[in-house]
């Protein structure tokens, strides 16, 4: 398909595939929420398609993001994981997934489910912003940072204002395609 997408979409298919059916599209699935969360932390000081090529990986190596699995890891898993050579192996990232896996199980004992805690963030619908390139998408706002503040208190790391708004974009809660890409002002909630 020839199409005209957002402009940090690289020719990979991989990275179409992804913007195409995935970035943006709003998320209720707790599962995926952790995922995304996950992955996103690893991608920090990395760029996006070095984790999206470990992907699979990461579901292997994480339980395919079961919360309840991750955070009763011990800490032998955790050393089991640093010579994973399919994922990032930096610990305190690797850590952070425990005892972000922990933090996540509280929040849903709290709202319900992490879906029910997350969209109060953006008023229970997504973002929709209007930018006329990629240039103009800042990369945290006063969202990401209240959501930032709010995960550090409940025991988060690794989820930042920078981190927290690619994974509002990610997830949804932020629709943030460019006007010229093919998926600019179209209802992506379907």
């Amino acid at each position: 398909m020839d199409v005209t997408r957002c402009s940090w979409v690289t020719d990979d298919p991989l990275y179409m595939e992804y913007h195409d059916q995935e970035w943006g599209i709003p998320v209720h699935d707790d599962r995926k929420f952790f995922e995304m969360l996950t992955l996103e932390g690893a991608q920090a000081g990395l760029s996006w398609i070095t984790i999206l090529k470990r992907r699979e990986n990461y579901r292997k190596a994480f339980d395919d993001f079961n919360v309840e699995v991750i955070s009763q890891y011990s800490d032998w898993k955790v050393e089991e994981l640093l010579q994973d050579s399919g994922i990032i192996r930096n610990r305190r990232k690797i850590e952070s997934v425990r005892k972000n896996a922990q933090a996540f199980l509280k929040i849903q004992d709290e709202f319900g489910s992490f879906d029910a805690y997350i969209w109060r963030f953006v008023g229970g619908k997504p973002i929709i912003n209007h930018w006329n390139k990629h240039e103009e998408v800042p990369a945290k706002t006063k969202e990401s940072e209240t959501l930032a503040k709010d995960l550090k208190k409940r025991g988060f790391s690794f989820a930042g204002p920078t981190i927290l708004y690619a994974f509002m974009q990610a997830t949804g809660l932020v629709n943030d395609h460019v006007k010229g890409c093919f998926l600019y002002g179209k209802d992506l909630a379907k």
